[in-house]
C-alpha cells in the first residue's frame, strides 16, 4: 500500500542520538522523491477513496460538503503520491506529520492553504514537488477535508465486521477461562441471541451490559440488574435501595419509594456501604479481556440462533 521501506531504516541510526532527527527527515526526502511519479507497489484491499472505507461514511462526505466523486478520486491519488509518507489514511508516518489532525488543514477552505503546498512542495521539510494537476489536487483537498470531518464528527463512523475471531475458541473460552457458563447457558437465557442482535450490537451489549452509562441513577433503576447499596450509619440506622452514584468522597442511592438518599464517606463516623452488583463479574473481565478473547468469544455467541 505504497510502503515506505526506507523510512524503517532510519531507525538505525538512534545510537546517535543527536543526529537522529536530521537523518529521519533526510531518509523522509529520499523516501518522498522516490515515491514521485510512481505507482503503489501493493494495492490496498479497501481504497481510501471508497465511500464508506475506514469507518468512512456516506453521512461525513455528506457533511463535509464535498463532491462524492472528488473524494473517491482525492483517495486513489494520495494513496499512490502521499500514503507513502503519510500512511494510508493521513495519519501520519516516520517523519511525516498527521495531515488529519493538521492545523493547516483544518484551518483550509476550498484548498487555499493545501494546494500551494500540494503544487510547490515543502523541499526544506523532506515533501517534494508533485506531478499534480489542478484537478487531482483539488481532489485530494477534497479527500483531505472529508477525512477532517469524519475524525470530528464520530457519529458518522461505520462499522466494519466485528466477527473476525474463532467460534470454536471463543466457546472454549465460554465455557472455560472466561467462566462464562457459570452464569449463563448457550441453550438456557442466551438460547437465540445470535439472532436477537446483529454483530454490532451483541459484542457491545455483552462489553458493557449496561450500555457504558457512567451515571445509573433512575435510569437504571428498572434494570433487573440494577447494583444495589446498603449504608449502615454510626448510630446503627441503614438505608437500602438502587444504588445511583459511588467514590471516595459520597455514595448516593433511591430507596424503595423513590426517596434519594446522599451520604459523605469522608466524615469521622463514616458509614458502613456494603455494593451489590450482579453484573460485577462483566466489570472485572473488562480488565482480563485480550483482544482474541473479545473477537473470539463475540464469534461463538453470533452462532447461538
Amino acid at each position: 500500500m505504497g510502503t515506505n521501506k526506507l523510512g524503517i531504516h532510519t531507525f538505525y541510526f538512534k545510537r546517535n542520538m543527536r543526529y537522529s532527527k536530521l537523518i529521519r527527515c533526510a531518509a523522509a526526502f529520499v523516501a518522498a522523491a522516490c515515491l514521485w511519479g510512481q505507482e503503489p507497489r501493493v494495492t490496498p484491499k479497501a481504497s481510501a477513496g471508497d465511500a464508506g472505507a475506514d469507518g468512512v461514511s456516506a453521512a461525513a462526505i455528506s457533511g463535509s460538503g464535498q463532491d462524492p466523486a472528488a473524494f473517491q478520486r482525492g483517495g486513489k491519488v494520495f494513496a499512490t503520491y502521499c500514503a507513502g509518507c503519510h500512511g494510508i489514511a493521513g495519519k501520519g508516518g516516520p517523519g511525516a506529520p498527521d495531515l488529519i489532525r493538521s492545523v493547516l488543514v483544518l484551518d483550509d477552505e476550498k484548498g487555499i492553504l493545501i494546494a500551494p503546498v500540494i503544487r510547490e512542495g515543502r523541499p526544506d521539510k523532506g515533501m517534494p514537488k508533485l506531478p499534480l494537476s489542478e484537478a487531482q489536487i483539488a481532489d485530494v483537498v477534497a479527500w483531505l477535508h472529508v477525512r477532517t470531518y469524519a475524525a470530528g464528527h464520530r457519529g458518522t463512523y461505520t462499522y466494519g465486521n466485528v466477527v473476525t475471531g474463532d467460534a470454536q475458541k471463543g466457546e472454549a473460552y465460554f465455557n472455560g477461562a472466561g467462566k462464562c457458563s457459570t452464569c449463563h447457558s448457550a441453550t438456557g437465557d442466551l438460547a437465540g441471541i445470535g439472532k436477537k442482535y446483529d454483530p454490532f450490537s451483541l459484542q457491545a451489549r455483552w462489553l458493557q451490559p449496561r450500555g457504558g452509562n457512567a451515571r445509573r441513577g433512575a435510569a437504571a433503576a428498572s434494570h433487573s440488574a440494577s447494583p444495589t447499596v446498603k449504608v449502615t450509619l454510626a448510630s446503627g440506622e441503614s438505608f437500602a435501595g438502587t444504588l445511583d452514584r459511588i467514590d471516595d468522597f459520597t455514595v448516593s442511592l433511591h430507596d424503595s419509594t423513590g426517596q434519594f438518599h446522599s451520604f459523605n464517606r469522608e466524615s469521622a463516623d463514616s458509614p458502613k456501604v456494603e455494593v451489590n452488583d450482579p453484573l460485577q463479574a462483566h466489570t472485572d473481565l473488562l480488565r482480563r479481556y485480550t483482544d482474541a478473547d473479545i473477537h473470539n468469544l463475540t464469534a461463538y455467541l453470533v452462532t447461538l440462533k
